[in-house]
């Protein structure tokens, strides 16, 4: 076997290795209590109404006020991006567009949303969506909870 061969069988075994522990990792996550969610942090307005581009796959998880979002592609084991529904605001809901069809093949619906610290769309599939709607109407008594613009 030659040091060519030698090195790529090592690069394809780091490969295989890098692949299984994302995928052992997304499984724990939703075994967790995690669901499917994608976000880009910047919507689709300024990128033009069609792009499809900026997605991230990622699975989400409700903690108290928070939604704790890992990035699927990172092995990081804390959440990329945490989202408080105390200050979360749903600017606008729309179905993804025939360019984000391709890149978010199950989520039936898009969420346009406001926080302090910026934009994000969030991409769900409609039992997802359902849930989702539900823990931010829960907000407990005395806090402000999230609100949908009109």
């Amino acid at each position: 076997m030659g040091e060519t061969e030698l090195v790529a069988g090592l690069l394809l075994a780091l490969c295989l290795l890098l692949a299984i522990c994302l995928v052992v990792r997304r499984v724990r996550l939703i075994r967790g209590g995690g669901v499917d969610v994608s976000l880009r942090r910047r919507p689709a307005v300024s990128r033009g109404p069609d792009s499809g581009s900026g997605w991230q796959s990622g699975v989400g998880r409700y903690r108290g006020d928070d939604l704790a979002w890992f990035r699927l592609t990172s092995l990081w084991p804390g959440p990329t991006m945490v989202v408080d529904r105390t200050v979360l605001e749903i600017v606008d809901r729309r179905i993804p567009t025939e360019a984000e069809s391709v890149t978010l093949p199950t989520a039936g619906v898009v969420l346009r949303c406001r926080t302090p610290a910026g934009a994000l769309e969030l991409a769900m599939a409609p039992g997802v969506l359902t849930g989702f709607l539900a823990w931010l109407e829960a907000t407990p008594p005395g806090r402000t909870g999230y609100r949908q613009a009109s």
